[in-house]
């Protein structure tokens, strides 16, 4: 059976770790505002964030998979925190880029050390597992934009200061993780698990890098879609029908909260009807939403909104255990790779989708964006694994 308090204190650490990191995208409006900024600078943030987070995750999940380290966690919550002190306080474009990359650097540390943790604590339940320790992070990710609007927005951007006590936060709940793991660590240098180092490969090498890049081509169409929405979601709305900053981050705290239902959902569907069945309704049944969207009232986007995040988001919990299954003995490393790869997906869609934005409108991407959940059908290609 799951290690039930365990995975509760991994959920709430992910939840307090993206509540902080939501805060970077939900203060665009006012840091546009505030220093000056185009959306091709607005992208450029988003892109030094996200490739922090993405190029060092998978070298920390390779490190701590060759060398476990118990205290990993509050290692990668030092550097969240110093980045939202710097972030709250910088007033220049090469100031607020380094906060950006201290905040990406802890989400590098917490990310892949934390899916690994969790793999383990959730036993044969492993879909239950990483929905909630993923659904901790989304609903972190959807009230962090609320926060700001009732905390941030009615003042000025000092006040991102105040998040820190959800750093504080995060700190206490990442204790007893480190505990169980470090005692999970001592056990398994006493046992010796030759067994689970050895592990056979359910595919052949050639299959397993050709399935890994099919499962790359998915990513990247969830990530573009999620990048659209994510960085400039508000300003499309404010854009189109004239809803006020508070409004806006208000809509877009609904369109999160559904990533976070469909995360919650994605993992125990896949632990009992198959990985590969979720990975291809959900990707490939976001299309319809997607395709809708640009053309509808305000109503009717905030519903379709709510709709494509709820189906896209149940993937990635049957996309990162798919990815484990195929390298069992690099849980660290698998995960660092496939969420860092997300990151960057999403940072570099965020900066061209910065520059598409300033040339042809923030209409346009949403006109562009629409069509990438098609991707999805490459699913088709996965193979089947065991109890997959």
């Amino acid at each position: 059976m799951p290690t039930f308090h365990i995975l509760l204190a991994l959920s709430a650490a992910h939840c307090l770790n993206d509540l902080l990191q939501s805060v970077i995208t939900a203060v665009y409006p006012m840091l546009k505002a505030d220093l000056g900024l185009n959306f091709a600078q607005i992208g450029l943030i988003t892109l030094v964030y996200q490739l922090a987070a993405s190029i060092f995750q998978p070298v920390v999940g390779y490190a701590f998979d060759r060398r476990p380290f118990a205290w990993s966690l509050p290692m990668g919550m030092c550097s969240t925190s110093i980045g939202i002190i710097l972030f709250s306080y910088c007033s220049t474009l090469p100031g607020i880029l380094l906060a950006v990359f201290m905040v990406g650097l802890g989400s590098a540390t917490l990310h892949p050390e934390a899916s690994r943790i969790t793999s383990l604590a959730g036993h044969e339940r492993r879909g239950f597992a990483q929905s909630v320790f993923q659904v901790g992070g989304n609903f972190g990710g959807s009230i962090g934009p609320l926060l700001v609007a009732l905390i941030v927005a009615p003042h000025n951007r000092h006040y991102v200061l105040w998040f820190l006590l959800f750093s504080a936060a995060c700190f206490a709940a990442m204790r007893p993780i480190c505990r169980w793991y470090k005692g999970y660590l001592q056990e398994l240098k006493q046992t010796v698990r030759k067994e689970e180092r050895h592990a056979k490969l359910p595919l052949s090498k050639s299959m397993t890098w050709f399935t890994i890049g099919v499962i790359i081509v998915l990513i990247f169409s969830k990530y573009i879609y999620m990048a659209s929405l994510s960085s400039y979601y508000t300003f499309y709305l404010i854009d189109k029908f004239g809803v006020t900053v508070s409004q806006s981050q208000i809509f877009l705290f609904v369109f999160v909260v559904s990533t976070a239902a469909g995360t919650l959902v994605g993992g125990p569907v896949g632990d009992r009807y198959g990985r590969k069945l979720v990975i291809w309704v959900s990707i490939l049944g976001t299309a319809p939403f997607s395709l809708l969207m640009p053309h509808v009232s305000l109503p009717l986007t905030v519903i379709l909104s709510f709709c494509a995040g709820f189906t896209l988001s149940s993937a990635f919990p049957a996309i990162l255990l798919y990815a484990q299954e195929l390298l069992p003995t690099k849980l660290g490393m698998i995960s660092g790779l496939f969420f860092g790869f997300a990151f960057g997906v999403g940072g570099i869609a965020s900066a061209v989708l910065g520059d598409f934005a300033d040339m042809y409108g923030i209409e346009a991407v949403y006109n562009f964006c629409a069509y990438t959940p098609l991707l999805g059908i490459v699913a088709a290609l996965l193979p089947n694994l065991k109890n997959n």
